[in-house]
């Protein structure tokens, strides 16, 4: 299996985790978790895909930089502008944007872990 689809697969698997968790909570928490996997994706998908092109070169660690400044700075401005403007509960909108953003982070770390087919450096 290819890097690339490795990534993929394993972003789409903790979505679909999320994405069930919140069919069982109650409205409110649901919906915060739903913002919170769409706000996710919407930053994952650039930046995983970005990192996961750069593996193996000597752009990676600037890739994984950014991605983490970037995360952070997402973080950061829904809970001062994007939540509070939704109306949406706070604490567990953020809680859940940090807990599917920390498990994209080490869905990357897996996949970039060196001695797996197509990490070697470039």
């Amino acid at each position: 299996m290819t890097t690339s689809r490795r990534y993929l697969l394993s972003v789409a698997a903790v979505a679909a985790a999320v994405a069930g968790l919140s069919l069982v909570l109650p409205a409110e928490p649901a919906r915060a978790v739903r913002l919170a996997l769409g706000v996710a994706l919407i930053v994952q998908g650039p930046l995983g895909w970005w990192l996961v092109r750069t593996i193996g070169t000597e752009r990676f660690l600037w890739a994984w930089a950014i991605g983490i400044g970037a995360r952070l700075t997402v973080v950061a401005a829904c809970a001062l502008v994007v939540v509070p403007q939704l109306g949406t509960p706070l604490e567990p909108t953020l809680f859940a944007l940090v807990a599917v953003l920390i498990a994209f982070v080490v869905i990357e770390a897996g996949v970039a872990r060196p001695g797996r087919e197509g990490t070697e450096v470039r």
